[in-house]
């Protein structure tokens, strides 16, 4: 059954925030640290500032209403998603997947640029207005048939994916157990796809100059990211239920976990309304636990560290410049299918808040294609 859903946040729960904003406890921090240990007081003091004097949840909620919105019960999970109607009653179904720490309102800007295709915006169950989940094991490829069945209730016999992060891997899923009806996958990050190990001169003989050079870079990239930025999946691999009492207990503290990855994974500034009404989903949903347990979930599957099975539906990449992992196609093409790869100089993790006129064109491009091909 699907039910109608809206979005409507008690007063009593919007005071109960304030409060806790105006009794807010500051750390202190060691001078001329900047971001290098974690999110600098000057920057989240103004966020916060912003948040309890400016910030207009009730303006959010509106706008977040304006799309047709509904749940329904998949595999024990109450499953939220937005579903908008292209006026073609012929066009192709589109389902697109959020990441962490992002959600719908990732869209905001994205939605109005593919009115050509019927989209849904479908929320991973354990995350914001899908969540908290009630049982274990929802990582990502049981989100992948749960997406199946959505799209089969919805009555679609053919659609496409599309997705970055934790989008990026239920989509390529998806495309990868249900490729008699999914046409094409289109992604913004390809798991798994950068140099997960140190070049070897045997990997690197037979690639052109540019390849290397991509290649080491990827590594390097990857090493950094390991050493610098990997601490929020780490925990969240291994102890998402203590993480969850700090950020469900303190809004400044579910800010400022995810206002780091909006500040540091992107090219360009993100929108603060637009932060603070995401961070708000997962604040009012109380679901910064069971949002991170996919994490825990994904490290602790039976194909944890296996490498993923192939795909051999067409597949298209949109490859943004400041993205934390730059895929390699020699090695992409040992597991997917890939027919289209675009190089964009500008942008980086939130494609869709980033740069969504060229994240719209390449998938209007790509799905053209498929159906003139």
């Amino acid at each position: 059954m699907i039910e109608p859903f809206r979005i409507d946040v008690p007063d009593s729960e919007l005071d109960d925030l304030r409060r806790r904003l105006d009794q807010v406890r500051w750390p202190s921090e060691l001078p001329g640290v900047g971001w290098s240990r974690g999110v600098p007081l000057g920057y989240l003091r103004d966020l916060v500032d912003y948040w309890r004097s400016a910030y207009d949840w009730r303006a959010a909620e509106v706008r977040l209403n304006s799309w047709p919105q509904y749940t329904t019960l998949i595999d024990g999970a109450v499953v939220h998603f937005a579903h908008i109607r292209s006026s073609a009653a012929d066009a192709l179904a589109l389902v697109v997947t959020h990441g962490w720490p992002g959600s719908i309102v990732e869209f905001t800007s994205l939605a109005p640029l593919l009115k050509d295709f019927h989209l849904i915006l479908p929320t991973i169950p354990g995350f914001t207005l899908s969540g908290p989940t009630r049982e274990t094991g929802w990582e990502y490829q049981r989100v992948a048939r749960a997406w199946v069945e959505l799209v089969t209730r919805l009555g679609y016999e053919r659609y496409g994916v599309q997705g970055g992060d934790w989008g990026a891997a239920v989509s390529r899923e998806v495309g990868r157990i249900d490729a008699s009806r999914v046409v094409g996958v289109h992604l913004n990050l390809i798991p798994g796809a950068g140099a997960t190990s140190e070049p070897t001169p045997a990997e690197l003989a037979p690639l052109s100059e540019a390849e290397r050079s991509r290649t080491w870079a990827s590594w390097r990239r990857q090493q950094e990211f390991g050493s610098e930025g990997q601490g929020y999946a780490d925990l969240q691999s291994t102890r998402p239920q203590t993480l969850a009492y700090a950020l469900t207990d303190s809004p400044v503290g579910q800010l400022a976990w995810i206002a780091e990855k909006f500040a540091l994974w992107s090219d360009t500034p993100i929108d603060r309304d637009l932060l603070l009404t995401n961070v708000m989903l997962y604040w009012l949903t109380r679901t910064a636990g069971s949002a991170g347990a996919i994490y825990y979930e994904r490290a602790h599957a039976s194909y944890w560290g296996q490498p993923p099975l192939p795909s051999r539906t067409p597949t298209a990449l949109l490859d943004l410049a400041h993205e934390n992992f730059i895929p390699l196609r020699h090695k992409v093409a040992d597991t997917d299918n890939i027919v289209r790869w675009t190089s964009h100089p500008e942008g980086g993790h939130f494609a869709a808040l980033e740069q969504p006129e060229v994240l719209a064109a390449d998938i209007r491009a790509f799905f053209q294609g498929l159906a003139h091909g």
